[in-house]
């Protein structure tokens, strides 16, 4: 880091939080993608209006993975660099 070595601690702290951005991520993704699948399956995924929906739930899915990945980790090196 900063400081030459990283310590045990802050090693371990740093795969927690990767974890953690990960695991919220899968659920944050998982729930934006079901918002879209359930309107695609009571339309139908065969008409346009279905597939449509899916893939903007795909699209917007993953979107939001990534943004709650990188939101969780620049807040994390956030609070590491103020020392707490």
């Amino acid at each position: 880091m900063d400081r030459g070595r990283e310590s045990r601690w802050e090693k371990d702290a740093m795969t927690v939080e990767i974890m953690f951005a990960l695991v919220t991520a899968a659920f944050l993704a998982a729930i934006v993608f079901g918002a879209f699948l359930v309107p695609a399956l009571a339309v139908g995924a065969s008409e346009p209006a279905g597939r449509g929906l899916l893939v903007a739930g795909t699209v917007l899915a993953a979107v939001a993975a990534v943004w709650r990945v990188v939101r969780v980790l620049l807040r994390f090196d956030a609070v590491r660099r103020q020392g707490r």
